[in-house]
C-alpha cells in the first residue's frame, strides 16, 4: 500500500477550503490544513496551523514542520483568498494592493517555498483555487477578476517551466459556491458613493443571492464509499481539465490530487 500524500493546504478553516480539507481527508491523505486563525475542520487526517500567506517566514516555518514530521511533501493547494467589490474607478491603489496581496503575492510565497523541496523530490503537485472570473470578468469586481486571471496565468506559466523537475500545476475555476465568502466580501471605500454606487450595489447583490442560492461547499456524505483512494487512480470519473470551471469543488480538487496525471 502507498503511504498517505501529505498535502498543504490554505485557506482551511472554511468554505471551499475546509471542503476541500475534508475531501482530501476522506480520500486518505494527510492534510495541513492552514489558515490565520489555525481552525480546521475535525479529521484525524487534517493538522491545523496558524499561517498567513502573506508572511513569508510564516510559511518556510509550517513548509519545514511539514517535512521534519514526514520527512516529504507531495503537494500543495493554495485556496486562501479575499474578495472586495466596487468600481474600478472608485477602488483605490491601496485596496487593488489589499486584493493581490493574499490572492496572488500569498499564493507565490507558499509555491516558492515548496518548490525547491519538490524539486529535490522529483516531483509535486501544485494546485490553485482560482475563479470562473478570471476568464469572465464581473462588473463591480474588476479587480478580483483581475486577480484571478492573473493566479491562472501564474500556474499555466509556472507548469511549464516546473514540468522537467517532473512537478504538476492545475487550477480549479469554481462559480458560485454558498460559503462565508459572500459575507465576509469587502467592499472600497467610495464603492457607496458617486455615479456607479446604484447599479454597483443592484449588481453585486444580484450576484450575491446567485452565491447563496448555489451548491454549498461540503463533501457529499456518500463521497468516501464512492470514491475510495485504493480506486484511484484507475478510476475513470468524468473529470475536467485543471483549468476548466467546476461547483463541485471538493470532489474535484481530491480528485485532481489523486489522478493528477491523468
Amino acid at each position: 500500500m502507498k503511504p498517505a500524500q501529505i498535502v498543504l493546504l490554505t485557506g482551511g478553516s472554511s468554505g471551499i477550503g475546509a471542503a476541500t480539507a475534508r475531501m482530501l481527508a476522506l480520500a486518505g491523505m494527510t492534510v495541513y490544513a492552514t489558515s490565520r486563525s489555525g481552525k480546521a475542520p475535525e479529521h484525524e487526517r487534517i493538522i491545523p496551523l496558524v499561517m498567513d500567506v502573506n508572511d513569508a517566514q510564516a510559511v518556510e516555518n509550517t513548509v519545514s514542520r511539514i517535512l521534519s514530521e514526514q520527512g516529504r511533501l507531495d503537494a500543495v493547494v493554495c485556496n486562501a483568498g479575499n474578495g472586495m467589490a466596487g468600481a474600478a474607478e472608485d477602488t483605490s491603489i491601496d485596496e487593488i494592493r489589499y486584493q493581490f496581496e493574499t490572492c496572488f503575492y500569498g499564493a507565490v510565497k507558499v509555491i516558492d517555498a515548496c518548490l525547491p523541496v519538490f524539486r529535490r523530490q522529483g516531483y509535486g503537485r501544485i494546485l490553485t483555487v482560482t475563479s470562473v472570473a478570471a476568464f469572465i470578468p464581473i462588473p463591480y469586481q474588476a479587480f478580483y477578476s483581475s486577480v484571478k486571471a492573473a493566479l491562472l496565468m501564474y500556474t499555466k506559466a509556472l507548469s511549464l517551466e516546473v514540468k522537467p523537475f517532473g512537478i504538476q500545476c492545475g487550477s480549479v475555476l469554481p462559480g458560485d459556491t454558498k460559503t462565508g465568502f459572500t459575507g465576509a466580501r469587502k467592499y472600497a471605500e467610495k464603492a457607496h458613493k458617486g455615479a456607479y454606487a446604484q447599479r454597483m450595489a443592484r449588481s453585486v447583490a444580484k450576484m450575491e443571492k446567485d452565491e447563496q442560492n448555489a451548491q454549498a461547499a461540503h463533501p457529499q456524505p456518500d463521497a468516501s464509499a464512492r470514491d475510495p483512494a485504493h480506486r484511484l487512480p484507475g478510476h475513470r470519473d468524468p473529470l475536467p481539465h485543471p483549468s476548466r470551471t467546476t461547483r463541485h469543488v471538493d470532489r474535484r480538487a481530491a480528485l485532481l490530487l489523486i489522478v493528477f496525471k491523468g
